[in-house]
């Protein structure tokens, strides 16, 4: 798969439902005009395209994958803001060089991360905020709870593997406490709940197929068959409406804390 698909897959599947959540996190920020911000794990760059609404005076977004870094620059043409390849546990950033640090859906994607806010802490000057959101994984997910389930029933995949297991920690008193142990203060956590609306089955099961992500990466690892058997008894689970269309919602916890 070329970096090209990659970051289309990626926005098919849960790209266009972060950018509205984005937009509801870069507000409850409040961060004034003329901030330098620094997006950690910034993807195909829906939370730097957020984040130019609060007028920033740079934003620089950072991922680890080459394909999301490109669909980015891409995507935000903002001359305020350029994206970059780099680790999250080791950020090629000078200490307090940032006014805000910020991470979209990333962080369940890394086993270290107390390092990650850690680093993110160091890039922010005294004053300044570190501030993440996440999927409600274990409770919240409507989308993905629906494939994971399907597929446990049907004894496709461990149970320990479903999303909402394996990012248990997604939730409220964790978070708090993992930036807590960060060493950030006044810590905040609160949810921001946005629509997922579907035009049909297949416009939920479509971005399934590109192959990006925990659920569509375990889709593509299935035969033939048992994808058709999976895609049917999620069909079955979802209700449709009088014109096909499927209505869902999805869940992410926003956490925030201060830099002293």
């Amino acid at each position: 798969m070329d970096v090209w698909s990659i970051g289309e897959s990626y926005d098919a599947y849960v790209g266009r439902w972060s950018r509205l959540v984005a937009a509801d996190f870069v507000g409850w920020l409040e961060r004034p005009p003329g901030a330098s911000w620094l997006d950690v794990g910034c993807g195909t760059g829906a939370l730097a395209e957020a984040a130019l609404a609060a007028d920033p005076a740079e934003i620089l977004g950072v991922d680890a994958a080459p394909g999301f870094v490109t669909r980015a620059a891409s995507a935000v043409a903002d001359p305020r803001a350029r994206f970059g390849i780099g680790d999250a546990r080791a950020l090629p950033i000078g200490d307090g060089r940032f006014d805000v640090a910020v991470s979209g859906l990333m962080l369940n994607f890394v086993a270290e991360r107390t390092t990650v806010l850690g680093e993110m802490r160091r890039a922010v000057r005294p004053g300044g905020v570190v501030a993440a959101y996440v999927w409600d994984y274990p409770d919240g997910m409507q989308l993905m709870s629906a494939y994971w389930d399907a597929a446990v029933d049907l004894d496709l995949v461990e149970p320990t593997t479903h999303e909402a297991i394996r990012f248990g920690f997604c939730r409220p008193v964790p978070l708090r406490a993992m930036f807590t142990a960060a060493g950030l203060t006044d810590v905040e956590v609160r949810e921001i709940v946005v629509p997922t609306v579907f035009a049909d089955f297949d416009d939920f099961w479509f971005p399934f197929l590109g192959g990006v992500g925990p659920a569509p990466a375990h889709l593509a690892s299935l035969t033939s068959e048992q994808q058709a058997a999976l895609r049917d008894a999620i069909r079955a689970r979802l209700t449709a409406a009088d014109d096909g269309s499927i209505a869902l919602t999805a869940r992410a916890w926003a956490v925030r804390g201060a830099v002293g």
